[in-house]
């Protein structure tokens, strides 16, 4: 059954784009990495949004890497929306997820200012933007898109559950949202969907691997279940839903101008549009991209992807910690997250080199309005 898994994991990893928004707050992320006009950053694509948000700061360079060039492709995608397109058509394709003239808006303003993969790419899937089909929202596209998919529809096949979801996103204070949150939760973990969040099968579509399960396993004896019933009530009780775009996107397969991220916010997008030249993309591993551009780096943001290395492949994880230590200076901040409520697999020479700040990690773990990360390690090295 592990290698059936394992395939399936890859035939959607390998050949799909996963994450059609990030599921990383920027908005913690930067009060951690105080990026300022000076900053070199590399990081991991993910969907693009938040080295958007990132270049508010107005570092020096963003170097961002993903092994799978669709997340790349995403980027440039939006990326070329500021350097060629409009406001208008940018909210259209990112904030409605829904533009009819999306092909012909593609064709016109965006498509010979992409570079080849990501035009190859989207000459095949620019459809995802025009609105056709049951899945009528880019945000139900992809791998990601197809898990909120048919979430949303189980939570809307109910008139009861879609009523107590409408009031609870529209609540106005934590408490009358905790109440309908209470409500929700009973129906949301019934013993149907249990089952299916403790199958390996559903959580690869929300790109989480067998060796973050396994993580999860650890720290939860209810499983996959518990651990996302722990970060929901964290969330949804907490912190404000109105204010979460994260969540609500999937709820509803579209931001709103007054509950979105940054990027799509107006007021951004000409300082966004001047900043677009300080971005570079690679369809490389981190460590690949070490090897090939060298440098003294002052920020690495690493997501939760070395989770799998420790799990996979222990040589490569230390070679990138080894690669990130020799690309780094006195100082260089390193944000990453884990499924793990305590990392153990730091090599000794890490520890000798970095110091981790988790006083400030925690505090802000706490305002983070994915919560779905059992933790958050802010290092610093010495």
């Amino acid at each position: 059954m592990s290698r059936l898994q394992n395939w399936f994991f890859h035939q959607i990893h390998g050949k799909k784009l996963i994450y059609n928004a990030c599921w990383e707050d920027p908005r913690c992320d930067r009060k951690l990495l105080q990026l300022n006009k000076n900053s070199k950053l590399v990081m991991i694509t993910s969907a693009g949004d938040n080295l958007l948000d990132y270049l508010l700061d107005e570092p020096t360079e963003i170097h961002s890497v993903d092994m799978n060039f669709r997340q790349n492709a995403l980027l440039e995608l939006k990326r070329t929306m500021f350097q060629y397109g409009d406001y208008e058509a940018l909210f259209q394709f990112f904030g409605e997820g829904n533009f009819k003239e999306a092909k012909s808006y593609y064709r016109k303003y965006l498509r010979e200012n992409l570079p080849d993969y990501a035009k190859e790419y989207w000459d095949e899937h620019i459809h995802y933007f025009q609105g056709k089909g049951k899945r009528n929202s880019f945000y139900y596209r992809g791998a990601s898109g197809a898990l909120a998919y048919l979430c949303r529809k189980y939570l809307y096949t109910s008139k009861k559950i879609r009523q107590n979801l409408e009031n609870f996103m529209t609540s106005n204070t934590l408490k009358q949202q905790e109440s309908y949150y209470t409500i929700l939760e009973e129906k949301i973990f019934n013993p149907f969907i249990s089952l299916l969040l403790n199958n390996h099968l559903t959580m690869y579509l929300a790109g989480v691997p067998r060796a973050q399960q396994a993580l999860i396993q650890e720290s939860y004896s209810g499983g996959n279940v518990a651990y996302i019933k722990e970060s929901f009530r964290n969330v949804f009780t907490q912190l404000d839903i109105g204010d979460n775009y994260f969540y609500q996107v999937y709820l509803k397969g579209f931001y709103t101008q007054e509950c979105c991220p940054e990027y799509l916010k107006q007021d951004n997008f000409l300082k966004l549009k001047d900043q677009q030249n300080n971005a570079y993309s690679y369809t490389t591993t981190l460590s690949g991209f070490l090897k090939e551009n060298p440098a003294e780096y002052s920020h690495y943001v690493l997501l939760d992807h070395q989770d799998w290395l420790a799990a996979n492949n222990v040589p490569a994880l230390e070679e990138e910690w080894s690669l990130i230590l020799k690309n780094s200076k006195p100082g260089t901040r390193i944000l990453m997250r884990s499924a793990a409520k305590e990392i153990d697999f730091f090599p000794d020479f890490v520890k000798d080199r970095v110091d981790f700040d988790k006083e400030l990690s925690d505090q802000l773990h706490k305002e983070d309005r994915v919560g779905t990360y059992a933790s958050v390690y802010l290092g610093i090295v010495k």
